[in-house]
C-alpha cells in the first residue's frame, strides 16, 4: 500500500489531535510541582498520583518535551513556564557534588539513588538546549554544551564511572552510541554545538561497524570488544525495539545530510532486519526481546508489548516511507500504528497504557513510574507531525 495525499493529510491530524487533546493534557498541567519545582509523573490510568518521587531522566525528558512544544507547535506561555519548572529542579537538587546526576530523588530533591550510567545527563542536555531556545538563557546554552562535553568524557574515558561487570567478559552495548547520537543531534537543532557532526559520524560508524551484522541479518544490543558475538544468553539478547529506534536516528541524520543514500540504505537495513525479528507475527505488536538464535530468552517480560517500542517503530516506518517512497513501510506504519494505538490508548482518560500481555491485555494500569513519562509517546506524535508536515509542504 502507500498513502494518499488525503491519507497523509488525515495522519498528520490525527497525531496533532492525539498530541494535542490527548497526550499533553493527561500530564500537564496537573503534573506541574509548583510547590518544588519539576514535575509528578507517577500516575495511575486516571491521572492519580501513585508516587510522589521523581525519576532525573524523566524529569528532564519532560522539560524537553515542553520546550519543543512551544518552540515548534505554539508558544503557549504555560508550556515556557513549566518547562522552567523542570529546569529549574534539575539545577537545584539533580546533580551530585562530584558533578554526575542522580537517577531518582524524593519530591523536594533528596537524592535516593545514582546510576552507573550517565543518562540522566543525555537527557539534561537535551533540556537545557530546548529550554535555552524557547527562553534565551545563555546560562541554560552554556550548561548543556557543557554537560554534553561530560557525556564526551563519560563515552570515552574507561573507568570514569563505576563498572557494572568485572573484566572477565568484556563487552560494548548499542545504548551508549544510541543515545549520544540523538544527543547531539537534538543539541546541534536546537542552540548549535560544532563538535556534533563529527561525533555523530563517529557513532554511526560505530554502530554500523559493530552491531549491524549483515550475514544473518541482525542489529545486536551488545557484542565483543571487536564486534562478535558473544555467545552467552546476555550477549545473545537482542531487543528489537530499541535498535529500530537506533534506525530512526540514522534516517534522521540522514535526512540532515541531504538525503545521504549510505544512511538511508543503513537505516532502512536496521528497521527491515529488526520488524522481521521483532514483530509479533501471530498477535501483533513488537515483542520485548529476542534471542539471535531462536533460543530461550532470560527475562520474563520478554514477550510482552511495552509501550515505547511501538513509538518508536510508528516513527521509524513514517520516516522510512517518506525518504524511500517504499510500499512496505506504509503497510508495516499503518500495522505498528492500528495495533498500538487499539490496544495502548486509553479512550477514557488519555494517554497509553504501558504495559500489556502478549496477547494485547493490560498487564497494569500504571502510566507514569520511574520509567514512563511524558516522553516516547508525545515524542512520536511530535515527530510525526514534523515528518508528514515537511512531506506534504
Amino acid at each position: 500500500m502507500s498513502y494518499s495525499i488525503k491519507e497523509l493529510t488525515e495522519l498528520a491530524s490525527f497525531y496533532k489531535n492525539q498530541l494535542l487533546n490527548s497526550t499533553i493534557p493527561f500530564w500537564f498541567p496537573k503534573s506541574f510541582d509548583e510547590e518544588y519545582g519539576g514535575y509528578l509523573l507517577m500516575r495511575d490510568a486516571d491521572g492519580s498520583l501513585i508516587d510522589d518521587d521523581k525519576a532525573v531522566w524523566i524529569q528532564g525528558r519532560a522539560t524537553w518535551m515542553l520546550s519543543t512544544l512551544y518552540n515548534t507547535v505554539e508558544q503557549r506561555p504555560e508550556w515556557l513556564a513549566g518547562a522552567k519548572l523542570g529546569y529549574d529542579f534539575l539545577n537545584n537538587y539533580c546533580f551530585d557534588s562530584d558533578g554526575q546526576m542522580f537517577f531518582h530523588v524524593t519530591r523536594d530533591g533528596k537524592p535516593i539513588r545514582k546510576r552507573r550510567y550517565f543518562f540522566s545527563e543525555t537527557f539534561y542536555v537535551i533540556a537545557a538546549a530546548a529550554y535555552a531556545k524557547a527562553s534565551g538563557d545563555e546560562q541554560a546554552a552554556f550548561n548543556a554544551r557543557r554537560v554534553f562535553d561530560k557525556c564526551i568524557q563519560y563515552a570515552t574515558t574507561p573507568g570514569l564511572l563505576p563498572a557494572k561487570f568485572t573484566g572477565t567478559r568484556p563487552s560494548k552495548g548499542i545504548g551508549v552510541p544510541m543515545i549520544m547520537m540523538n544527543t547531539a543531534q537534538q543539541l546541534r537543532e536546537t542552540i548549535g554545538h560544532a563538535p556534533c557532526d563529527e561525533w555523530i559520524s563517529q557513532w554511526i560508524y560505530e554502530i554500523e561497524t559493530y552491531f549491524v551484522k549483515d550475514d544473518i541479518q541482525c542489529v545486536m544490543e551488545q557484542v565483543a570488544p571487536d564486534g562478535s558475538i558473544i555467545d552467552h544468553i546476555d550477549g545473545r539478547t537482542l531487543n528489537p525495539g530499541h535498535a529500530m529506534e537506533g534506525a530512526w536516528f540514522i534516517l534522521h541524520e540522514a535526512k540532515h545530510r541531504n538525503n545521504d543514500p549510505h544512511l538511508i540504505n543503513l537505516g532502512c537495513r536496521m528497521l527491515d532486519y529488526m520488524w522481521e525479528r521483532g514483530w509479533d507475527k501471530e498477535q501483533g505488536g513488537i515483542l520485548y526481546f529476542r534471542d539471535v538464535y531462536n533460543k530461550p530468552v532470560q527475562e520474563y517480560w520478554q514477550d510482552m508489548k511495552f509501550w515505547w517500542p511501538h513509538n518508536e517503530v510508528i516513527i521509524a516506518t513514517l520516516l522510512a516511507y517518506q525518504m524511500t517512497g517504499k510500499e512496505k513501510y506504509a503497510l508495516w506504519h499503518k500495522q505498528v500504528q492500528d495495533y498500538a494505538y487499539s490496544h495502548f490508548l486509553d479512550m477514557q482518560h488519555g494517554e497509553w497504557f504501558g504495559y500489556l500481555h502478549r496477547d494485547g491485555t493490560i498487564a497494569q494500569t500504571a502510566k507514569g513510574n520511574l520509567y514512563k513519562g511524558p516522553f516516547h509517546l508525545p515524542r512520536q506524535e511530535w515527530y510525526c507531525m514534523q515528518i508528514l508536515k515537511s512531506y506534504l509542504s
